[in-house]
């Protein structure tokens, strides 16, 4: 019996669940997507000297459009790696066949749908955003009309597929300044470039591999730009993050504040890579990828939430 032929008794929400555990695992991605959300939209109350936050209901609406956006680039590298899944990761779901593209696409559509419907109802203005991001990422899926040159230059290739971070943060900021018809913050360009640098923190250190966790056909930023020069690439983003990081936080009057944390944590999250340089074991690939999990969201906490938090318990009697 083929896994089709198995999955095909099991309702679509079953089925999607077991996906989601698998390639997107809600379990994670909506707390850290709300603090996300959070922290952005607190930057840029900080940043332009506002009081109190955002009405909840637009933060809600807000948290679960950003979920959407990441479920939908799920969505669509599921279909733009479909052959190579199916030739060197047939283990997958879709190439196993517990879920199908079609059924991923009326998931993601109906998402999308849901988020459009109710932005269009808080503010429609949040529109905008939404709609430079669906462009860049049906971009990222064509993957520029140049799909052959951009695998030969992993560079580019990085570069442009996270552009589309601080697109989603013009969104998640926005939820602030541009809802409620303000000038965009002073130091909002620094908190973007968190978010492009932190991207690419992230896709450079979950493909840091060693010699033998390499598979053929599967694409690696130690394959492309060899054992000593993409965790050093690595270790040059975490500080560039490090340091932009503190320049954002200048802006909402916690650079101080911020400037020992980033530091001293930014010396713990190079570690691993350090250990990499020296063993190039998998552990150590392992834990790089762990610690460009936890290294944005340092970022964030520092730069949104933490600040936001602070104030308002400065304020209580």
């Amino acid at each position: 019996m083929t896994m089709g032929s198995r999955t095909g008794s099991v309702s679509l929400a079953g089925r999607f669940w077991i996906y989601q555990r698998e390639r997107f695992p809600l379990a994670g991605f909506v707390p850290l997507i709300t603090v996300f959300t959070f922290s952005s939209a607190a930057f840029s109350r900080l940043a332009r000297g506002a009081p109190g936050f955002i009405p909840w209901p637009r933060f809600a609406v807000g948290a679960l459009t950003a979920l959407v956006f990441f479920f939908l680039l799920r969505v669509l590298d599921e279909h733009k790696d479909a052959e190579v899944d199916r030739r060197y990761r047939p283990e997958l779901p879709v190439p196993r066949g517990l879920i199908s593209l079609a059924e991923l696409r009326w998931i993601g559509g109906a998402a999308l749908a849901a988020a459009l419907a109710l932005n269009l109802a808080l503010a429609p203005i949040l529109l905008l955003p939404i709609a430079a991001t669906a462009v860049w990422a049906t971009l990222m899926t064509k993957e520029f009309f140049a799909r052959e040159w951009l695998r030969a230059h992993m560079s580019a290739y990085l570069v442009t597929h996270m552009a589309i971070m601080p697109l989603i943060d013009g969104y998640t900021t926005g939820l602030d300044w541009l809802a409620e018809r303000h000038a965009a913050p002073h130091g909002l360009v620094y908190f973007l470039a968190v978010t492009f640098v932190n991207g690419m923190v992230i896709e450079i250190g979950r493909k840091i591999r060693a010699p033998q966790a390499e598979r053929e056909g599967v694409d690696s930023y130690t394959r492309a730009w060899g054992l000593r020069t993409a965790p050093a690439i690595w270790l040059v983003l975490l500080a560039a993050s490090a340091l932009i990081a503190w320049f954002a936080a200048r802006h909402t009057g916690h650079g101080a504040t911020a400037a020992p944390i980033l530091a001293a944590l930014g010396v713990l999250c190079a570690l691993p890579a350090l250990v990499f340089l020296r063993t190039r074991s998998a552990a150590a690939s392992r834990r790089i990828e762990t610690a460009s999990q936890v290294w944005p969201l340092v970022t964030y906490l520092l730069l949104g939430a933490g600040p936001f938090v602070a104030r308002w318990i400065g304020r209580q009697p």
